[in-house]
């Protein structure tokens, strides 16, 4: 196969393009900044249809996972280059698909299960789950992440592409054991004696290991029959105070010291990023694909926990 990955230099990216190229299935990788791969990367500007366009031509699939990231502050500019970038970038892959003869049979676009309302008291799934937005008492950052969740999977629905499936991936932190990603982000906490629970941890956390993310890609491959927005979180979220202490026990720290949520704020800040990310619960599973028969291989943060922190201790002693 043939396999066109908008936006794959990130860790997502990088991990689904390996994971691809692996498999033997050629691998392009479009870039506003191509760097060598053992892929071939093609330069694109992430906003109107040029050269890159035509390595859709014949493709099978095209894996549209641009934007820029979220961990970040929200000021103006960064709030423009975090919604535009996302929009624009929908917007530019769906001209370009019209634009060619033998379009892909497939676009899978990225979304997030941050289009989901902040709660507590049941799960979002795609059929039942409340649309986040209008929570009472949320900070005005929240209603915004929101708001380009919306207006990401609306670009998607607004390009016409009568010849291409769409799905949305409504997608949850995905767990991976490579350096700079959300794991690797909590373990530096958990090495420090950090990792408690983050202001009194009832927050959902809905997460996904790698290798069911990419298995998740392959499945809804290979039926037809799903298309529309489709979760990727595995099936079992689980409370901050809880997802924090498995991780501590994987890892083998004996406590974490717990933040309160002004020291979250603060931490946030000299970060430079937004106490959004540890504060909203997102209680997230994955309805259509369980329906549709899907099984995934780490359903429980337990058992990924695990996986994940042995991957990592195998990465750090490898010469």
């Amino acid at each position: 196969m043939k396999i066109v990955i908008p936006g794959g230099t990130g860790q997502v990216g990088t991990a689904t393009a390996r994971h691809f190229h692996a498999l033997g299935h050629e691998v392009v990788v479009l870039s506003r900044s191509p760097r060598p791969a053992p892929w071939r990367t093609v330069p694109w500007d992430g906003r109107s249809v040029g050269g890159w366009a035509w390595e859709l031509e014949g493709a099978d699939l095209v894996l549209n996972l641009a934007g820029r990231s979220v961990n970040c502050r929200y000021g103006p500019g960064n709030r423009d280059e975090i919604l535009n970038s996302r929009v624009d970038s929908v917007r530019a892959v769906g001209a370009a698909l019209n634009a060619v003869r033998r379009p892909p049979g497939l676009w899978l676009q990225m979304s997030t299960a941050t289009i989901y309302a902040h709660r507590f008291d049941a799960p979002n799934d795609e059929v039942h789950g409340l649309m986040g937005g209008g929570e009472v008492g949320a900070p005005d950052t929240w209603s915004f992440s929101h708001k380009v969740a919306e207006r990401w999977e609306t670009a998607l629905t607004e390009s016409p592409t009568p010849g291409t499936r769409r799905i949305l991936l409504r997608t949850a932190m995905v767990m991976t054991p490579d350096p700079g990603g959300v794991l690797d982000r909590l373990l530096r906490l958990v090495r420090c004696g950090l990792g408690g629970p983050a202001a009194g941890g009832r927050q959902y956390v809905s997460w996904i290991h790698e290798t069911d993310f990419l298995a998740a890609l392959e499945f809804l491959m290979a039926h037809p029959e799903i298309d529309g927005p489709v979760n990727l979180a595995a099936p079992q979220p689980l409370p901050n105070r809880e997802f924090m202490g498995q991780l501590r026990t994987a890892w083998g720290s004996p406590f974490g010291l717990p933040a309160t949520r002004w020291m979250l704020e603060i931490g946030a800040f000299v970060l430079r990023t937004e106490s959004e990310l540890l504060l909203k619960s997102r209680r997230v599973v994955p309805g259509r694909l369980s329906e549709a028969g899907f099984r995934f291989l780490f359903a429980d943060w337990s058992g990924a926990a695990s996986d994940l922190c042995r991957q990592v201790r195998h990465r750090q002693c490898a010469p």
